[in-house]
């Protein structure tokens, strides 16, 4: 709020007796409280109605800001947006802000001071301005000249002001403001650092008056490197000449240019304008002096942002307005410069990013993936880094899970040899007395043999039978033989199709001698047609092996009616299936048992290990198969393996 409104706000406060009302009130009195809320929303109410009219019917602020050259001059945009970005209300108030141009130097003398003059006095002659602000050295030099009948009494502001000019001036005390100062030297050695090769120093300058001082500044300035580099100016030629000049150095030279209004043909433009065109032409970097030329093909240099020196005047402008006196403001004695370069240059030239110095302010940089989208990089990388460490866990477990398998699938081998081992000391005396028989049978035919021959007479016909008779006992010792040791080696799995009728005889001529033994029979029921099953033929006779004799040890003390009997039998079922049922006649299992029948060291038995059946389960699943146990309806137990067929496997196996 201003002041002036908020004088009325409070005499309208006082007119109503709300302070005062309050104030007379007893510190101690009980309702303190509740008149003090009373007292405050009125107070707000009152506020927010009528104070909006009154600031609404508050005369504006005025601010005149008059540049010294043309509208269309970069520099006057960037000064002009830090100026009313900073001034935008003053003490509540609104601020107008009008602004002039002399139009120099395009625009000159004594004359065109008169007609700007007279032009000014009568426009403003309505709406005065607060403060007055002189943007460029031909604006306060009007000013000064002029002041007094133009805008007497009137605080005057200057921006972007050399202080050597300042020095020179006789300032009154109202006139105040931040002088610059540049340095073209600092720029000229930072393009000497950057470009070490360079032997030729380029200076630019124009023909206008304006041109011709920064000329002479340049050419004093210049003997600081003329040691160093070969010194070169072009000074007042017309652009053409320019251009073909610059087209023609050698990558040994660096050019500097404060740009120029004017050049020698008398063609008139800004001093961006010229840059763009030198920097256009230029086989070698150029730099310039002013900020406004960031983005014309200038490498950049120590410089003053325009935009920063119109905050400073706006900064000014405002406590100017809120009624601080000018000679009472602490005001700094310089606008700081900075180093400011265009990236795309740097890039261009071949400058080392690390060359450049920590506090040099980089245009045109192109922010990396992770300075644009830093939230979304550092996410995707948590996201990376969390799946490679699951990938990595998982690839982890999958080869600790195979070590384990293999381990397993190790020891099940050795497990399923032992038990092999296990059923074939079992089998010991039968075994024996199996290949007994034939090696017996070879010995009594071996000597009939020799006593027909010491008996002689032609008995040929008689000795080859003999001889056929050995040949047959020999091949059955052999099969036996052969039968026992490929049930006992301990081979690698092989799957494979197999015929289980055959793989029926052969554990028939197995266990015959066993169950002899035994004084029982084994009743062997093969399938009708040939089935076929792929896996290990070995395990597969041992499965069966191994519940024969199981049956076997079920019927061990009981009845001869009962013990008589263990039926093997192979049938088709559904869906591919085929099924090897073994049935005893024996006492079953009892109800509790079922459950754990396949469990590791589970045994009915008093010597029994408890792993034959689980050995047989193992394999029977590794074969795709279940094994199953139950009561049979007419006593005993009832044992059956369940085999997917060969075909049935390869349909499986097959890709969909």
């Amino acid at each position: 709020m201003t002041d002036a409104p908020m004088a009325l706000v409070c005499a309208h406060v006082r007119a109503t007796g709300i302070t005062a009302s309050y104030a007379r009130r007893p510190a101690t009195s009980p309702g303190r409280f509740v008149h003090a809320r009373i007292a405050a929303f009125l107070l707000a109410t009152f506020l927010a109605v009528l104070a909006p009219p009154l600031l609404a019917d508050a005369p504006s602020r005025n601010v005149l800001v008059i540049y010294a050259n043309g509208r269309l001059l970069p520099a006057n945009f960037e000064a002009d947006g830090g100026l009313r970005e900073t001034i935008r209300t003053s003490s509540g108030r609104p601020v107008s802000i009008f602004d002039e141009f002399l139009d120099a130097p395009n625009f000159g003398g004594d004359a065109y001071a008169e007609i700007i003059a007279n032009y000014l006095r009568e426009k403003y002659a309505s709406r005065p301005p607060d403060v007055v602000v002189a943007a460029g050295a031909e604006a306060l030099s009007f000013l000064l000249h002029h002041r007094s009948t133009l805008f007497p009494g009137v605080p005057l502001v200057h921006l972007a002001i050399p202080v050597a000019l300042l020095r020179s001036m006789q300032l009154p005390r109202d006139v105040v403001g931040v002088p610059v100062e540049y340095d073209f030297s600092l720029t000229v050695e930072q393009a000497l650092r950057w470009h070490p090769q360079a032997r030729r120093l380029v200076l630019i300058t124009g023909a206008s008056a304006w041109d011709r001082e920064w000329e002479a500044r340049l050419r004093r300035e210049a003997t600081r490197f003329s040691g160093r580099v070969t010194v070169e100016f072009l000074a007042g030629l017309p652009t053409d000449a320019v251009q073909r000049r610059l087209q023609e150095l050698a990558g040994d030279a660096v050019v500097f240019t404060p740009g120029y209004f004017v050049d020698g043909d008398g063609h008139h433009g800004t001093p961006r304008q010229s840059v763009e065109t030198i920097a256009a032409a230029a086989a070698v970097p150029v730099y310039g002096p002013f900020s406004s030329f960031i983005g014309s093909g200038v490498v950049g240099g120590y410089l003053h942002t325009f935009n920063d020196m119109g905050r400073q005047a706006g900064a000014i402008v405002k406590a100017l307005l809120a009624g601080s006196a000018p000679a009472s403001l602490r005001l700094p004695a310089l606008m700081p410069n900075s180093l400011q370069v265009d990236w795309r240059q740097l890039r261009r030239w071949g400058i080392n990013a690390d060359a450049v110095p920590d506090d040099a302010v980089i245009d045109f940089r192109q922010p990396s993936l992770l300075e644009r989208y830093r939230a979304e990089t550092i996410a995707a990388i948590v996201a990376l880094l969390l799946q490679a460490g699951l990938i990595a866990s998982l690839l982890f477990e999958r080869r600790r899970r195979r070590r384990a398998e293999a381990a397993v699938h190790l020891q099940r081998h050795e497990l399923a040899h032992a038990s092999r081992l296990a059923i074939a000391g079992e089998l010991t005396g039968a075994i024996a007395h199996e290949i007994n028989q034939p090696l017996a049978a070879i010995l009594s035919n071996a000597d009939a043999a020799d006593l027909m021959l010491e008996s002689g007479g032609d008995r040929s016909n008689e000795l080859r039978q003999i001889l056929t008779d050995i040949r047959r006992d020999d091949l059955r010792a052999s099969a036996i033989i052969q039968r026992l040791r490929a049930l006992l080696s301990r081979h690698q799995v092989e799957r494979q199709a197999f015929e289980l009728n055959a793989v029926l005889d052969d554990v028939a001529s197995l266990l015959r001698g066993e169950a002899r033994r035994r004084q029982l029979r084994i009743a062997f029921k093969h399938a009708t047609k040939p089935v076929m099953v792929a896996g290990d033929r070995i395990q597969i006779e041992q499965v069966l092996i191994n519940l024969i004799l199981n049956a076997m040890d079920a019927v061990v003390g009981i009845a001869d009616d009962r013990r008589t009997t263990v039926v093997v039998a192979v049938e088709q079922i559904a869906d591919g299936m085929v099924a090897i049922s073994v049935r005893d006649r024996g006492p079953g299992i009892a109800v509790e048992h079922l459950p754990k029948i396949f469990d590791s060291f589970f045994s009915t038995k008093r010597d029994g290990m408890g792993l034959g059946l689980s050995i047989a389960r193992t394999i029977v699943d590794a074969h795709a198969g279940r094994i199953v146990a139950e009561n049979a309806a007419g006593g005993g137990a009832l044992l059956q393996v369940e085999l997917p067929t060969a075909r049935l496997q390869l349909l499986t196996a097959a890709p969909a």
